[in-house]
């Protein structure tokens, strides 16, 4: 296992009691570099939306394990947020959520001279995802190929 989904898992472990505690989704957590500077995000949700009373409620409680766990030797910042509205879908619990309704596929490489794909969620397993488009015609990726999942965002 790499460090960066070992520390991610880590921090899943120690930080679900905490968000279950204050009636909170944990939908991701992501140990990222951007730049020179690492980052471990934690993405929570609950009906109705996220405030930033919530994220900070989560901050404080956790910023206290993080100091007396120290699991991360890198310099890091630690951030608590809300998945916003194209949220990945990235576990189980995301895909059977958003059973039905519109998502947006994107691929590594283009199919048929595209990258982008919109439809609705029609089924899915550990190596496929299948959505109907606008016209009906239903479309099957291989997870291999899908580079990213989310809840469609039209406007």
């Amino acid at each position: 296992m790499a460090k960066r989904e070992e520390y991610e898992q880590q921090t899943e472990t120690l930080i679900a009691p905490i968000v279950d505690q204050l009636g909170f989704e944990l939908v991701d957590v992501e140990y990222v570099k951007e730049g020179s500077t690492w980052y471990l995000r934690v993405y929570i949700d609950k009906p109705g939306g996220i405030a930033v009373d919530d994220c900070e409620a989560v901050s404080r409680r956790f910023s206290e394990i993080l100091d007396e766990k120290d699991y991360i030797p890198d310099a890091y910042i630690f951030e608590v947020s809300s998945p916003g509205l194209g949220r990945p879908l990235k576990k189980e619990k995301d895909f059977q959520k958003s059973m039905g309704e519109e998502i947006e596929i994107r691929t590594y490489r283009a199919i048929e001279k595209e990258k982008e794909f919109f439809g609705v969620l029609k089924a899915y397993d550990a190596k496929t995802i299948t959505i109907e488009d606008e016209s009906g015609l239903k479309k099957t990726f291989e997870r291999s190929e899908v580079a990213l999942i989310r809840l469609a965002i039209r406007f």
